[in-house]
């Protein structure tokens, strides 16, 4: 657990572009949407950034998950699983540390980062409780099935349903424990106004 907190506090800078590139285009994007659904976004913009770092998580994870996979972890699936997921949350954290939860804090770094990784933990054991059921309790592992459809189930029991039952259980749990208070505004009409200005300055 300390390893992993110094870890990322180590490469927490890496991940610092997001608030100079990710963000006024994720504003500008807001910017442009009618209403009422501008509005709908706006109220809803924590859980907007969660699912855009849950989408590059997942690229990092799925990635990392079936390299392991097809080659020296090829027998075991969950151990793969497993070391994928925990890079991913390592990735996790920076991200949602320095921008979908940048207006929210209330702990200590420490404490606050040994919480992201306590509940991210647990969120890896919801997300392969499917990817078992699929591999040893329905069997759908080579040779009782083809290799295509072994991969077809582990993506489908892995990454849509393990990711999807974790995100829900990791976004309300990072609001409600991790990062529980809010030190400001996280997004208003008045800063969709200031990036669609920003933006118009850049292109006169």
């Amino acid at each position: 657990m300390i390893l992993l907190i110094f870890h990322a506090k180590l490469v927490a800078t890496r991940f610092r572009f997001v608030n100079s590139s990710v963000v006024p285009f994720v504003d500008g994007v807001i910017a442009r949407i009618p209403q009422p659904f501008r509005d709908i976004a706006l109220r809803h913009s924590e859980l907007i950034k969660f699912a855009i770092v849950g989408g590059t998580t997942f690229l990092i994870d799925s990635g990392i998950f079936y390299t392991l996979k097809l080659s020296i972890l090829e027998s075991k699936p969950i151990t793969a699983k497993i070391i994928a997921g925990v890079i991913a949350v390592i990735a996790s954290y920076i991200l949602n540390r320095e921008w979908s939860f940048k207006n929210r804090g209330g702990r200590e770094p420490a404490h606050e980062a040994a919480l992201f990784f306590m509940i991210s933990a647990i969120g890896v054991v919801i997300s392969f409780i499917p990817l078992y059921i699929s591999s040893y309790v329905f069997n759908l592992r080579v040779p009782e099935v083809s290799l295509a459809t072994e991969n077809i189930a582990d993506f489908v029991s892995a990454y849509i349903i393990g990711n999807l039952l974790q995100m829900i259980f990791r976004f309300w749990t990072f609001r409600k424990f991790v990062f529980p208070e809010e030190n400001g505004p996280i997004i208003t009409e008045e800063h969709v106004r200031t990036a669609e200005e920003e933006e118009e300055l850049g292109h006169s």
